[in-house]
């Protein structure tokens, strides 16, 4: 089949599209590199006028007169090479926003690749629509509204999620769901809040290409190594501000046992790099399940600090520990970290079954065959 893949995060369109390139389909990736990570893609798109004086410009232009500069350069990118957009058999949209317009030029894009492929498909894989009302009406379900909701992060650092809860994203939302064949979750955080949604079609586990994931069982000789990478923009909704707190009190408890890293927004390549020497990695607070990053440090046998609550060992029938489930709570996670380093065969044990985990249930080959199953039965 001739495929499309429109948009990137985490790298999870790259390796779904390494999965199904090896089961001997044409796929094309098309979107904007996931900001600072910069991902590769087929073909790029540009965010223009986004940063700078020329940002500026365009928030003048758009208090006086509503019209965003950004979006239109986005849809002209689109316009004059429609051909890279159109004749799929498949094309799967990342997110309800996948080209990062306003609802104007996002639906005209949108309504293009409707009228110009047969089968579009819509992942749920990040705040959208459903998700983050979902999270809203259930306060207490672990997300990134948490901390929202708690004061850490301002209306204007939560716009590009809240903006799902306005009157124009809404009216997106609902032009999406009457044209896509379908809707895929990536995890439990997006799969739970779709549960009953007729448009919803099932999830499909985060594929990882284990084959560029070097797995070297852990080996604790002197100090143990604990890796933060933070991503500043993401600081609290990742819970970065408890990790950073109880890293501190390890640091003072265990001077002479460990070894903290932290990164700061950096590239995605050097992310992977900083971490390679890491037994525990902290990936994130508000989460159910495991994104991305996580299952790639948890396929390299790493120690995970991420989300692994109930609900997702009951879903893959698991009885023993594959990451560390992480919560809002300093003393929770050093009381976690102490056990860790105090017991370093338990860090050997579960990046074993952490490696193990991914293999079976994330394999990219495997989950892409799953997405095949899914398409064609709605096709």
């Amino acid at each position: 089949m001739k495929i499309l893949l429109l948009g990137e995060y985490s790298r999870l369109h790259n390796s779904l599209k390494e999965g199904l390139v090896a089961s001997g389909h044409q796929v094309s990736l098309i979107g904007f590199g996931d900001s600072f990570k910069n991902f590769p893609v087929d073909y790029k798109l540009y965010k223009k006028w986004d940063s700078g004086f020329l940002k500026k410009v365009k928030v003048g232009i758009h208090k006086l007169s509503g019209f965003d500069i950004s979006s239109y350069l986005t849809y002209l990118q689109v316009k004059r090479n429609q051909s890279a957009f159109k004749g799929f058999d498949v094309v799967q949209l990342i997110n309800e926003n996948t080209f990062y317009c306003d609802y104007f030029f996002e639906k005209k894009i949108l309504d293009f690749i409707f009228k110009n492929n047969a089968n579009v498909f819509l992942l749920s894989c990040g705040t959208d629509y459903e998700n983050i009302n979902y999270c809203f009406e259930h306060p207490d379900f672990k997300s990134v509204v948490q901390p929202y909701l708690e004061g850490k992060i301002s209306d204007k650092d939560f716009a590009s999620d809240l903006k799902f809860r306005k009157g124009a994203f809404r009216r997106l939302h609902q032009f999406i769901y009457s044209n896509v064949k379908g809707v895929i979750a990536s995890d439990i955080d997006y799969h739970i809040p779709l549960m009953g949604n007729a448009n919803y079609i099932g999830m499909v586990p985060n594929p990882v290409n284990t084959e560029k994931m070097v797995f070297n069982p852990l080996v604790i000789q002197d100090n143990i190594v604990i890796f933060l990478g933070i991503n500043i923009e993401g600081y609290y909704k990742k819970g970065s501000d408890y990790f950073e707190h109880a890293l501190e009190i390890i640091q003072q408890k265990y001077s002479g046992t460990v070894e903290i890293i932290i990164t700061r927004s950096i590239p995605y390549d050097q992310y992977i790099q900083s971490y390679n020497r890491a037994h525990i990695v902290l990936d994130q607070v508000y989460a159910m399940d495991q994104g991305y990053n996580a299952l790639e440090a948890m396929a390299k046998g790493k120690v995970v600090f991420t989300g692994a609550e109930p609900a997702f060992y009951d879903y893959y029938s698991l009885k023993e520990k594959v990451a560390v489930n992480a919560l809002p709570d300093v003393n929770y996670l050093v009381n976690k970290l102490s056990y860790l380093i105090e017991n370093p065969q338990e860090i050997v044990n579960i990046g074993k079954r952490a490696r193990d985990f991914v293999d079976s249930q994330h394999n990219f080959k495997t989950s892409a065959l799953k997405y095949l199953d899914l398409w064609k039965q709605y096709m």
